[in-house]
């Protein structure tokens, strides 16, 4: 790469401007020269804004699949993709992989090993500096990878599973460092966030998002002693301000979830941005959404930073208790709180008879916030629609175990919207209403195109300018993680993720995890086409009937963790799910099995299409167990 070249991409990285400028150089006369999407939202600002225009409104229609890579047979895959001279990064809950960006071959796959028992499998992503990609595990550890060969170059405990802390989140880097926060507030951790040097693992600061003794905030936790297990777990990915040094980090829900009674005062930082020194983790200042939050409405997407009309810095933020918010970032002043998904919160705390809200614990903006189009000069936002029922229990702090003390009940009716606003003030300026929760990115174009899509599976275009649908195409699975785009060799490709099973966000098209390829069709462009649709390789059929199977207790613990945990516990303890502890005394293993095949309207249908009958048998072997 030319040293010019060099300097302009790190300026762009530095100031969060959206410019593209040519892999080693070369500029491709018959279509846009090649790009990169260096980070998880595309740039450290969160804006997720692409220069690219190759597709556009005219001829978005002509999308069409160029190739597809099934990743994983089941679980969680929610991970934002990163591509990077012709590579795509991307991860599922152990696994770290290489991906050819215009045919889907793989170029490697590392494979992390747990060495503890597991909180929750699940991973949204790495970061990428200089070489090598970093990233979090399920069980508590970090890791950094080279990126050109997959070979782990180091790995340090960084976390507790035994206290349910782990890493989901998305790392981000600078100037060195390495920073990222645990996750895990629904099991009672006191969150925090750390930085490390990239080349040692070493780490270098730390900052407690639940204060204690005498740091800042301690005083709104009333009840000192709730304070150790509050919460304020840290699990999407955070946004750098590079002009200050700053790192925007979105801080999640206090612990327990329903019972707020058990730890009164306002609870900082849950629920709130928190602004830190990146060089040194100290507080700057912070913004919070929800004081002594009882319905975890916790704040978990990345803020995104941008500069509004009179050039007054401003950072917005989407949150789970369905409003976005515009903050100046110079006065600290909130300009405004626009709801972006139905708003019916009730004046009190849950009761055991419960309370009804809306949105409910898996409603408004989740893992992926705001992004902004420099086109339209507009923010744009996916939401969840979906109300719940809300009960207390008594609080019964057990460590590495859900703290939810408490339930709920999710209403039958949900769906998602797409909207977009004014950047000054806040105000609407179009909305979609789609068929299923909208949580995948949101990525505007230069093309006046804007892309992202539901968890029906369904990967969907919009007119930036009026929020017109042009596109909506069916994946297989839902979408619940990244949706990018780049160019190579003259083409301008869509990528995204496809296939995710978590929790009962995911209702609707679960499907495989699997990567998907998008570029336009032969003739609707002036670059070389695209290389041919390469199917994917579809396991053939099992024939295996439930009772001709042979029962594999591990096998079943391994797709448990996958596909249950996050309703049911690690354990079978029981969260936003039943219990599955004594099962055996209340279900024989023949209605176990007919309890998986066939669930109720409030448990995901996982079989035949997830798992086959050899795989019900396994997971009810294990079950039967607790």
């Amino acid at each position: 790469m030319k040293l010019k070249d060099l300097r302009l991409r790190c300026l762009a990285m530095a100031f969060g401007i959206a410019v593209f400028v040519p892999l080693s150089g070369a500029v491709h006369a018959a279509g846009p020269a090649d790009t990169n999407w260096l980070s998880y939202n595309g740039t450290v600002n969160g804006q997720r804004y692409s220069q690219l225009d190759q597709i556009n409104v005219q001829n978005v229609t002509s999308l069409a699949e160029v190739c597809r890579l099934q990743v994983d047979e089941a679980g969680t895959f929610q991970a934002g993709l990163l591509q990077i001279d012709g590579v795509l990064y991307l991860t599922n809950a152990r696994d770290t992989l290489a991906v050819d960006a215009t045919t889907c071959t793989v170029r490697w796959r590392n494979v992390y090993r747990p060495e503890q028992e597991e909180v929750y499998q699940i991973n949204r992503g790495v970061a990428f500096a200089n070489g090598k990609l970093f990233r979090g595990t399920p069980d508590g550890r970090l890791l950094a990878i080279d990126a050109a060969t997959g070979k782990t170059l180091w790995q340090q405990q960084a976390g507790d599973p035994a206290q349910g802390e782990f890493f989901s989140s998305v790392p981000v880097v600078w100037q060195g460092l390495l920073i990222i926060g645990s996750a895990g507030s629904d099991w009672g951790i006191r969150g925090r966030i750390m930085a490390y040097e990239q080349e040692s693992g070493r780490e270098v600061w730390r900052f407690y998002t639940i204060p204690r003794g005498k740091e800042t905030g301690a005083e709104t936790w009333k009840d000192r002693s709730s304070a150790r297990y509050g919460g304020g777990g840290s699990w999407t990915t955070y946004t750098l301000d590079m002009a200050s040094g700053e790192v925007f980090v979105p801080v999640g829900n206090p612990a327990p979830d329903f019972a707020p009674s058990h730890r009164p005062g306002a609870n900082l930082f849950t629920d709130s941005m928190v602004v830190l020194d990146a060089r040194t983790g100290a507080l700057k200042w912070w913004h919070q959404m929800l004081s002594n939050d009882g319905l975890d409405l916790d704040l978990a997407a990345a803020p995104m930073l941008y500069w509004n009309s009179r050039g007054e810095p401003m950072v917005a933020i989407g949150s789970k208790d369905g409003y976005l918010y515009g903050v100046n970032r110079e006065t600290h002043e909130r300009v405004f709180k626009t709801p972006v998904t139905t708003i019916k919160q009730p004046d009190r705390s849950p009761t055991t008879q419960g309370v009804h809200s809306c949105p409910g614990p898996l409603g408004g903006v989740e893992w992926n916030g705001p992004a902004y189009d420099h086109l339209a000069k507009q923010i744009v936002v996916g939401s969840v629609d979906w109300c719940a029922l809300f009960k207390s229990d008594e609080v019964d702090y057990q460590p590495g175990k859900f703290l939810f003390a408490g339930s709920y009940v999710l209403d039958d009716a949900k769906h998602g919207w797409v909207r977009a606003f004014d950047p000054d003030s806040g105000a609407q300026r179009w909305q979609y209403r789609a068929d299923a929760p909208v949580v995948a990115g949101i990525t505007p174009t230069a093309g006046g195109v804007t892309f992202t899509g539901d968890m029906d599976g369904n990967f969907l275009a919009f007119e930036s300018a009026t929020g017109k649908p042009l596109l909506k195409t069916a994946t297989g699975g839902a979408l619940a993680g990244g949706v990018i785009t780049y160019a190579l060799g003259g083409t301008q490709y869509v990528a995204f993720t496809s296939g995710n099973v978590s929790s009962r966000l995911s209702f609707g098209e679960n499907g495989k995890p699997t990567l998907l390829i998008h570029a336009l069709a032969n003739g609707a462009r002036s670059a070389a086409p695209a290389p041919p649709p390469q199917a994917a390789v579809a396991p053939a059929p099992s024939t295996i009937t439930a009772a001709a199977a042979v029962p594999d207790a591990s096998r079943g613990k391994e797709l448990f963790g996958k596909n249950c945990v996050a309703c049911h516990g690690r354990s079978g303890e029981g969260g936003t799910g039943p219990a599955l502890t004594g099962l055996r005394s209340r279900l024989d293993f023949a209605t176990t099995v007919n309890w998986i095949e066939n669930p109720s309207a409030k448990m995901p249908r996982l079989y035949p299409s997830i798992l086959d009958a050899q795989a019900v048998v396994d997971i009810a072997t294990y079950i039967q167990g607790f």
